[in-house]
């Protein structure tokens, strides 16, 4: 399996810079086994069916990217510098992140972020370094609020900088549980009042946790792709997510995870028997062809980029060739791709 199969031919002008407003209004790929309708997100209360449940990955993005100032003593006084740090993840010792420029730092010197905020390089690594904030918990979540901007995907940041505007554009209407350093894109498309007519409707929701990283832009570098290693994400799925969706089964109902973290999450935690068990851990689970979903019974998701491990599960869940024609199609119609872009609703033939 190769690296190419899983290429196309994307126009830069579809990359969504910007989300729809209202969220709702985003267009929604229809495709059920080999039929592919336009539709509207807002049209979700009349194609899902009573009984179905969407699993919702409550993750809340941080402020993940600062601007900071070295701070070096030296003979001549105390020196400063800019230094540009994105942070990735907690770890034991503080928060592994990205540095700009990293070469020049060194550990013990301290980077002042604004007024409230400042975090000591504890470690170096070869691409990375592990910082130690001077406040934790709540204390540091109210400080990068304070002076950091929302981690927007390469794709974006290349085309136009932070802004206010993303503080809630990038933020899904339930996040809860922070720790992401990417938001869960394809959640990005509801709103309270979705939600409202879709539990009028019958439809349920599950809430688990999976903390986005930024590995998940990390491209792939194989030409085989069966070799190529994922990063690990933490994620939870509660006794009561897991008994929701066990029952969901059980009942004739459809488990539609909103979103690939969401889904990656609840087949980390399947058993054999297509049963969900409770989960609190690291997940690295790579989905492609081939792969045998135990729980999935189809996936809301928005497009992915060409080459990525997202485009290769989305093909398992639907067909290489049946997921060509879907992005064909998308690509013709002018949907918007990636993480403000619009979204699909793949429903393979066996849950049509």
């Amino acid at each position: 399996m190769k690296l190419s199969d899983f290429d196309f031919h994307l126009p830069e002008g579809l990359i969504a810079t910007r989300p729809a407003r209202p969220r709702s209004a985003a267009r929604l790929l229809l495709a059920q086994g080999q039929t592919i309708a336009d539709r509207h997100v807002f049209d979700l209360p009349d194609i899902l069916r009573p009984g179905d449940l969407l699993v919702l990955n409550d993750t809340k993005v941080i402020p993940a990217r600062l601007s900071g100032q070295r701070l070096r003593q030296t003979l001549q006084g105390e020196v400063t510098a800019k230094v540009e740090i994105t942070l990735l993840e907690p770890v034991a010792t503080g928060w592994r992140a990205l540095a700009k420029p990293l070469r020049k730092l060194k550990p013990g010197e301290v980077i002042r972020f604004g007024k409230t905020l400042s975090a000591r390089v504890a470690e170096m690594g070869e691409t990375d370094l592990i910082l130690d904030f001077d406040a934790a918990g709540n204390a540091l979540d109210a400080a990068l609020d304070q002076v950091g901007a929302m981690p927007l995907p390469p794709y974006i940041a290349a085309l136009r900088a932070p802004d206010a505007a993303d503080r809630s554009d990038y933020q899904t209407v339930w996040a809860k549980n922070s720790g992401a350093v990417a938001a869960p894109t394809a959640s990005l498309h509801f709103d309270q009042s979705l939600l409202a007519e879709l539990d009028a409707r019958g439809i349920r929701f599950a809430h688990v946790t999976l903390h986005v990283g930024a590995g998940t832009f990390l491209p792939v570098k194989v030409e085989d792709v069966t070799t190529h290693r994922m990063h690990a994400e933490w994620g939870e799925v509660t006794p009561e997510a897991a008994a929701l969706i066990n029952q969901t089964k059980a009942q004739g109902g459809r488990v539609i995870p909103v979103g690939t973290t969401a889904l990656r999450l609840i087949e980390s935690a399947a058993t054999d028997d297509g049963r969900v068990a409770p989960f609190a851990a690291a997940t690295d689970i790579f989905i492609y062809p081939g792969f045998r979903f135990r729980v999935t019974d189809a996936l809301m998701t928005n497009f992915h980029l060409p080459k990525s491990t997202l485009l290769m599960l989305v093909s398992a869940l639907m067909g290489q060739d049946a997921i060509r024609e879907i992005y064909r199609h998308a690509v013709d119609t002018g949907y918007r791709f990636f993480s403000y872009g619009d979204a699909s609703l793949l429903i393979p033939e066996r849950s049509a």
